[in-house]
């Protein structure tokens, strides 16, 4: 009997010290990677930028401690998040540091909205105003890279290589047969014509009135598209519009050579030498490359100003219990600390949201009426802007978009599921009493009473004219002007300028810069709000979370997105201001 309480006692203290060895690794090898992002980076003369463009195009970076552990764990392939503010300051160092030459642009599948793209090649324009080099290459590009990598100097391709190009195409998912299979009714009250956020769920394809806007403003969006490679390649619009019907997915590479559309075929080890060549280097000698990420941590030498431009960032959906979406009262409060901040002269409003919570953006609205009554407010739209998106940006003193910004969509709804269908199915029953007649009013159980219908709809109405109302006086407008263009339709920057709803075309650094000017500021420095979360705080904030979604998408695959729009209807709390649906364009 002692010998074996001998062996238990030491079986368990076995079993604690090796967990708590464990235990300690991990956290060692979590401190190394946190310690080696934050190393200082010095560029060695004549290098290359190698701008990777592998991933999904966000906001802004943000530290991942889960990045490709599950892909390593589970299978599969992670895709990687790339901070639209990373890239852009990343090539404005590259622009003005000495030591750089050249970027080179390593073509991949990017993940992100026309409008982000848009940015990024405005800013490689920018840098070629500095007479260096740009050179691109991929073993396919898809439509959205090639639009990116044609204003590079030379294009090049792997000779087995593809390049998508084949015009834009807008699809969405339809969920009402589902619904109808598992017995949940989407009821439905909405104010505007075009406003087709509830589609998905009552309907099993798109309206005419959704078709109409979405043909306008993927049309839209492809004529940009064509205009600036047209520009960029040297290539008339038509010729382009012809090439895009022979679907050039599936011609091969020799073809697309002799269309112009690329200059050069060869493997990638074949890229050395086309770099070395433009930096007159000896084909002997080392190629001198910096990473994306080691270029993130190149220190700028600017003189720190005590005068500050605050970048605000409204990201994602609004109060729709997203990881990383818009909480209104974490937001509200950002807004309330900055219009306190005296260093702060003026302030941009970067919004990229298609919506969500009306509450909630009215809360963001309000918010920024008392920072815009202290110093200058400019918002600058990204991919998304629409619906309460427009609703936080309508109250600033100018709108910036790019002209793929997708904006408007000014129009609200109320969504309450009736899943007495569901509960047949699988044998439930309800009962219970009430005190007054309306007592047991919007009940999840059964269908709308036209009483019920008639109130709710109302009260639709009423938040559909404070909407109004709020545009109206933030772009000095009547309310019948803004509803001659509201309807919930989306329009992009483009077609959005032209109406008043916009009143610039342009990216961030464009709203910066009109801030400085309200501002009258000649020297500043450019804060982001809120501060980005370190590495620990993102370990400890997304552990459940990421670990949960991650877990499902492994899993699920294609399907996640069904599911995800199914849970989409427990979101809608109250009234909504979202854009039409999430649309996917190639």
């Amino acid at each position: 009997m002692k010998q074996f309480l001998k062996f238990t006692l030491a079986t368990i203290t076995g079993i604690i010290i090796t967990s708590l060895l464990g235990f300690l690794l991990f956290f060692g090898m979590i401190g190394a990677i946190a310690s080696s992002a934050e190393k200082t980076v010095k560029i060695e003369p004549n290098s290359v930028y190698e701008l990777d463009l592998e991933g999904q195009l966000v906001e802004r970076s943000q530290d991942d401690p889960f990045s490709g552990f599950f892909s390593d764990a589970m299978g599969g392939y992670e895709v990687k998040n790339i901070g639209l503010d990373d890239v852009l300051a990343n090539i404005k160092k590259a622009k003005t540091d000495d030591n750089i030459k050249g970027i080179y642009l390593k073509g991949g599948t990017l993940l992100g909205g026309y409008a982000s793209v848009t940015e990024i090649r405005n800013a490689l324009i920018d840098f070629k105003k500095s007479g260096k080099f740009i050179v691109a290459y991929a073993d396919t590009y898809t439509q959205k890279m090639y639009y990116l990598c044609s204003v590079a100097d030379k294009v090049y391709l792997n000779p087995q290589g593809m390049l998508e190009f084949q015009g834009i195409a807008a699809n969405t998912m339809f969920m009402k047969n589902t619904l109808d299979k598992l017995g949940i009714e989407a009821q439905v009250v909405k104010v505007g014509t075009f406003k087709s956020a509830v589609e998905p769920y009552i309907n099993t394809k798109m309206s005419d009135a959704n078709k109409e806007q979405v043909t306008t403003f993927i049309s839209s969006i492809w004529n940009n598209v064509l205009n600036e490679i047209s520009t960029s390649r040297k290539i008339p619009k038509d010729t382009l519009n012809r090439y895009a019907d022979e679907m050039m997915s599936f011609q091969p590479a020799e073809k697309l050579q002799q269309y112009k559309l690329v200059d050069s075929l060869t493997y990638i080890d074949g890229m050395e030498n086309v770099l070395k060549k433009m930096l007159n280097t000896d084909k002997d000698k080392k190629l001198r490359t910096v990473s994306h990420s080691d270029m993130c941590n190149v220190p700028v030498s600017e003189k720190m100003q005590k005068e500050k431009i605050a970048v605000i960032y409204g990201v994602g959906g609004i109060d729709m219990n997203e990881s990383d979406g818009i909480v209104s009262k974490d937001l509200v409060e950002t807004i309330n600390k900055v219009s306190e901040d005296k260093s702060v002269k003026a302030v941009v409003f970067r919004v990229n949201s298609g919506g969500g919570s009306a509450y909630g953006s009215e809360q963001i609205w309000h918010a920024l009426g008392g920072l815009k009554s202290k110093k200058p407010v400019i918002v600058s739209m990204g991919d998304y802007a629409a619906s309460g998106g427009y609703y936080i940006s309508c109250m600033a003193d100018s709108i910036v978009a790019q002209l793929n910004t997708l904006t408007g969509s000014i129009g609200i709804f109320g969504v309450i599921p009736n899943i007495n269908g569901l509960n047949n199915k699988i044998g439930l029953t309800y009962d219970g009493v009430k005190t007054n007649k309306l007592s047991d009013a919007i009940s999840f159980n059964r269908a709308f009473t036209p009483e019920e219908r008639n109130i709710m709809q109302n009260y639709v109405n009423r938040g559909y004219e404070i909407f109004v109302k709020r545009c109206a006086d933030g772009r000095k407008k009547t309310p019948e002007q803004i509803k001659s263009i509201a309807e919930g339709r989306v329009w992009t920057g483009e077609d959005a300028k032209k109406i008043g709803l916009v009143d610039k075309i342009g990216g961030l650094n464009d709203a910066i810069e009109m801030a400085a000017k309200k501002a009258k500021l000649t020297a500043y420095q450019v804060k982001t709000y809120p501060e980005k979360e370190n590495f620990m705080t993102r370990l400890m904030k997304d552990f459940n979370s990421t670990i949960e979604t991650r877990i499902m998408k492994g899993q699920l695959g294609e399907k996640y997105e069904v599911l995800k729009q199914i849970k989409q209807i427990e979101r809608y709390n109250g009234i909504q201001a979202v854009m039409p649906f999430d649309v996917s364009m190639n």
